[in-house]
């Protein structure tokens, strides 16, 4: 892709940014994050249907950021991830620039994150019809049914917590699992522990999440954990008005509005 190229070296050689964060060739025809300091490193970046990882993850990260300012390659999840991050404190204009990928693989750049987030709103987060048919075969289990199906489905997973690695919306220096006093969730891989930690996963993305299934993605097990943060982002489309990551930091579980549904509440 010579026009992400270009851009990437245009960026590093004007020292506009530090370091562009985007994709190389893997192995295994799998595609991982590069991190270009220089222009002959620039000729490594590649864009293909392949690169579903979420680079958002990265920025975040201290090691990245000590680097200085940073420009992203972000596809459609990537820049609704940065939106959001921007909006809870952890990005802005002074240490970001976002290099946009289209849906049809153009380049396309951006001012500021205010174009950012304006694009963005022109797509909404919409489930895609495979997962969209699980989720509705779950809504019409009963209690139990749905209980089991849980069960069966998060019992083999050893909490390597390659879901939260993967996940940018997962960027708390200490995590409540890694806590042991008090200790809110076993360590080991149990059927109530890893209910526990995946509930309370899909529990703080609510209103957060992407959509970009990073986290499924990155699962050695296959495991459709993505299935739960699919279900929070409709439950939150059909009980609250629906979600957009915004500038304006009105985060889902952190606004209160007098006509919020309460009738969850048992």
């Amino acid at each position: 892709m010579d026009d992400l190229r270009k851009r990437a070296k245009e960026l590093i050689d004007t020292s506009a940014v530090k370091v562009v964060i985007g994709y190389e060739q893997g192995t295994g025809n799998k595609t991982r994050a590069l991190f270009v300091e220089n222009s002959e490193v620039a000729d490594k970046l590649i864009f293909d249907s392949r690169c579903v990882q979420n680079l958002a993850a990265y920025v975040t990260k201290q090691e990245v950021k000590s680097k200085g300012k940073m420009a992203i390659t972000a596809t459609l999840p990537v820049m609704r991830a940065i939106i959001q991050l921007a909006s809870e404190f952890q990005v802005n204009d002074d240490n970001l620039i976002v290099i946009g990928i289209t849906p049809e693989s153009k380049i396309i750049d951006f001012k500021n994150l205010e174009e950012v987030e304006t694009y963005v709103h022109q797509f909404q987060i919409e489930i895609d019809a495979r997962n969209r048919e699980i989720l509705d075969k779950l809504d019409k289990m009963t209690p139990s049914e749905r209980w089991k199906f849980w069960i069966d489905e998060l019992s083999p997973c050893f909490k390597c917590y390659a879901c939260r690695a993967a996940c940018p919306m997962c960027y708390c220096s200490r995590c409540t699992v890694d806590f042991n006093r008090p200790q809110w969730i076993p360590v080991s891989s149990n059927e109530l522990g890893n209910l526990e930690w995946h509930f309370m996963r899909a529990m703080h993305l609510t209103g957060r999440c992407v959509d970009c299934d990073a986290c499924a993605n990155a699962c050695p097990l296959a495991i459709p954990i993505n299935l739960l943060t699919k279900k929070m982002i409709e439950d939150a489309k059909s009980d609250f008005g629906g979600y957009q990551p915004s500038l304006k930091g009105e985060n889902l579980l952190s606004t209160f509005k007098p006509d919020d549904k309460e009738n969850f509440i048992q």
